[in-house]
């Protein structure tokens, strides 16, 4: 008989924005739906990003949100807070009494950026006085203007309005100058371009408190995989270059940045659009492992190394104890079979969305159990 195919065992930790889509799009997803496609990709915690409708802005909404997801008894669920009013840009939200209802760190979502220097300046020293966390996506909000594309020769050639890189880099310098002002703990997410890891590299090795993470779809895929304005390829930020692929490669392998899911479920309506129209994002807590696995395999790294960056890396970054496997941490765990291959389909996606660019490709590595809290939620 042939030797048994190992399982092998770990904690998935999506710490940076998997968008549940409550309150206000339950239409395109619904919490329950979306915690379970965490348990069936093996992610055991995730971070709820605050731009719902309402936004996360309110203490009781952080506490009405922290009690439903504790009584569904599924994954966890670890809000992040409105770090404006209404996530509008000026006014600071209550971030002492969101913090004491929950909240682990706090954030303007994904569309709406401080313009407002001055207000992004008080949001930092405020962070550092009482040493919160702010988490921020790096993108000039009038260099990405009315941009549905990396500003290259795809989109020129397709005619779509492109997003160039420097509205990243602008956006991170910026920032990086108010932190070195203030000491603040600063996170990028989803950082997208070689430009934007240099900038991150230099200031890891100045000392300045500052972390980001990588969208697993671009560590895959560049402005090419558009082809002719497939919508299933529209992401915030873009998907850019080769060479910036290859960047973001690079500093996920080193460890200058942890990988996050950008999971982002959509309804066949918001997708089934002409490019510049369609919704961005993509669906992709079931993916995430299987897709780490083979960034991991062109990368060659080791197992360990690359499950680092899913698990520990990004807990370590909300300061979660979850992420490791370790006497007294939590009993969370993700068993898998990274041999098992299986293809992308609607029927094989517990997600209520099934918006993605691998629709109908093949996947090596399958979740074949999820425990939480030392209970077996998924599998088994």
């Amino acid at each position: 008989m042939p030797d048994p195919i190992p399982l092998h065992g770990t904690s998935l930790h999506d710490g940076v924005a998997a968008r549940l889509r409550e309150p206000g799009f339950e239409y395109k997803a619904t919490l329950e739906s979306e915690m379970r496609a965490a348990l069936a990709g093996g992610v055991t915690s995730l971070a709820f990003p605050p731009d719902g409708r309402p936004p996360l802005d309110e203490p009781g909404l952080v506490e009405r949100l922290v009690r439903r997801t504790a009584d569904a008894g599924l994954a966890r669920v670890l809000p992040v807070g409105a770090l404006t009013v209404g996530l509008k840009g000026e006014a600071l939200a209550e971030l002492g009494s969101l913090a004491r209802a929950g909240c682990v760190a706090f954030s303007q979502g994904s569309n709406s950026p401080i313009v407002d220097t001055q207000v992004l300046l008080r949001a930092l020293q405020y962070a550092t006085t009482f040493g919160y966390t702010l988490r921020l996506q790096p993108q000039d909000k009038y260099l990405a203007r009315d941009g549905v594309a990396h500003d290259g020769e795809v989109a020129s050639r397709l005619g779509l309005p492109g997003i160039p890189a420097a509205a990243e880099s602008v956006a991170i310098a910026t920032a990086l100058e108010l932190v070195r002002s203030t000491g603040a703990r600063l996170h990028f997410t989803r950082l997208s371009s070689a430009a934007g890891v240099a900038l991150l590299q230099r200031a890891r090795e100045e000392g300045l408190p500052v972390s980001a993470d990588i969208g697993i779809h671009h560590l895959h895929l560049t402005d090419m995989d558009i082809g002719y304005f497939d919508s299933a390829a529209r992401f915030n930020p873009p998907l850019r270059a080769q060479r910036d692929r290859e960047a973001l490669a690079a500093a996920a392998a080193s460890g200058l940045a942890a990988i996050c899911s950008d999971h982002t479920p959509i309804d066949e309506d918001g997708k089934q659009l002409p490019f510049g129209e369609a919704e961005a994002g993509a669906t992709a807590l079931e993916l995430l492992l299987p897709l780490t696995l083979k960034w991991a395999a062109a990368e060659k790294l080791p197992l360990a190394t690359a499950l680092a960056r899913i698990t520990c890396d990004p807990a370590a970054i909300l300061g979660s104890p979850a992420g490791q496997l370790a006497i007294n941490a939590p009993a969370d765990v993700c068993v898998f079979d990274p041999e098992v291959l299986w293809k992308v389909s609607d029927d094989t996606l517990v997600s209520q969305g099934k918006n993605t660019p691998f629709q109908g490709c093949g996947m090596q590595g399958k979740v074949t159990a999820t425990i939480v809290g030392g209970r077996v939620v998924f599998g088994g």
